[in-house]
């Protein structure tokens, strides 16, 4: 038994049983990769995979029991690689974050400045998409870390925390009519459905909360452009293509001169943007250190208790 069979086995679960697609994203070939897992059945006495002819369709029983097992003894083996590398080069190595734009535009500047300036030789990359396939890109390894909404929480496999809170605010041009309706008083959601709505895709910043607004009160929202970015929406809200639904925290009054913002928390709630890592991972010395610049309320001993214990942190359970 060795640990590229283990991986072969994991691949194909992954590529759904597709032999063909697991040998090219592990860089090797289809025919190796079933003498792999061939061998390793051979080795442990079962059959992992249902075959019809040469194709494999599912896991066996025996099967479903040993990928978990498969999985935490490939965790542990990239957890002995960190730990190595830790004591060999304590302040460097790479760090790849997977986020929004929203996060890496508005969120994520200020905590990789001070983040570089404590490790200089540390390479940090963004990978940016939807909440979702952040959560993969974490689970698969791609990335050490994701930020995103609420959305993460809730992914099997991964410890969540959460870092801050932010609301929506609703953008309109300076001359827009909707600023005179609202003057001093709070927005209500009747006075906003009377205009057209450009606002973020329903993967993305809390659109959720958005639509569960609308639908409490009954209201159907003509949303004529859903966009991924707040900088997209922001575009077309100048364009004159309707008002626009954003996170409050991408609204800047010095470079936003041409947009007016109106505070919408009390329409749509409170978000919260969570911090993910896989369970069981192992966190290098600079990786403790990011995660307590974005959520300053968890310091190295409480993630170690967290990954212990297997369990993720909620907002009920912890103060933001």
């Amino acid at each position: 038994m060795n640990l590229n069979q283990l991986r072969f086995v994991r691949e194909v679960v992954r590529q759904h049983f597709n032999l063909s697609v697991a040998a090219q994203t592990l860089f090797t070939s289809q025919p190796g990769v079933s003498k792999g897992i061939i061998e390793l059945e051979a080795e442990l006495g079962i059959e992992i995979f249902v075959r019809h002819g040469k194709r494999i369709k599912n896991l066996t029983e025996s099967g479903q029991a040993m990928l978990p097992i498969i999985e935490r003894l490939l965790q542990e083996a990239e957890n002995l690689k960190r730990v190595g590398q830790e004591f060999v080069a304590q302040d460097s190595g790479n760090l790849i974050i997977a986020t929004t734009h929203t996060q890496a535009r508005y969120t994520l500047p200020r905590v990789v400045q001070e983040f570089k300036q404590r490790y200089p030789q540390v390479r940090l990359s963004l990978l940016q998409g939807s909440p979702m396939q952040l959560a993969e890109m974490v689970l698969r390894e791609q990335a050490d870390i994701a930020v995103a909404t609420e959305a993460i929480a809730e992914v099997e496999g991964l410890l969540s925390v959460p870092c801050f809170q932010w609301e929506h605010a609703v953008i309109v041009p300076q001359s827009h009519p909707l600023l005179k309706t609202v003057g001093n008083k709070p927005l209500t959601l009747p006075q906003l459905a009377r205009y057209s709505l450009v606002t973020y895709d329903g993967a993305f910043a809390g659109r959720k909360h958005i639509d569960e607004a609308f639908a409490r009160r009954e209201i159907v929202p003509d949303i004529v452009l859903e966009a991924i970015d707040a900088d997209v929406i922001k575009t077309y809200v100048e364009a004159g293509l309707g008002v626009g639904i954003i996170a409050a925290i991408a609204y800047d009054a010095e470079r936003d001169k041409a947009l007016c913002a109106i505070p919408a928390g009390h329409l749509f709630g409170r978000n919260t943007t969570h911090l993910a890592i896989k369970k069981g991972s192992y966190l290098r010395d600079y990786v403790y250190r990011f995660i307590q610049l974005l959520a300053p309320g968890f310091d190295r001993e409480m993630m170690d208790r967290l990954l212990k214990q297997g369990s993720g942190a909620t907002e009920s359970s912890y103060q933001l």
